[in-house]
């Protein structure tokens, strides 16, 4: 058993939900994150008293699985990551778990 963790901007959610479903990932959990790039520190001094907002909203999913499955989700992952058509990809790492209970 792993955990897998993947992160997505707000607008591919349901994708990712979808991915999880083909990968026969059923049991996961999800929270709403804020995703930040670093700015160069020009453009940060300039809005240090806007009001804009400087993240993106994001998602973050994790699930405790098995590699089969893990193997099956980053190659759904590869492929939906070469079809986009922004520069916001799916992002996936998988933890190894010594202990649980």
């Amino acid at each position: 058993m792993k955990l897998v963790i993947v992160t997505a901007v707000e607008q591919f959610q349901k994708d990712v939900l979808k991915l999880f479903k083909k990968a026969n990932i059923e049991s996961f959990s999800s929270s709403e994150i804020d995703g930040y790039k670093n700015g160069t520190s020009l453009l940060m001094a300039s809005n240090w008293f806007s009001g804009e907002k400087g993240s993106n909203e994001s998602s973050l999913f994790f699930s405790f699985t098995e590699d089969e499955n893990i193997d099956t989700l980053f190659n759904l992952i590869k492929e939906f990551n070469t079809n986009l058509e922004t520069n916001n990809p799916l992002k996936a790492i998988v933890v190894p778990i010594e202990k649980f209970i």
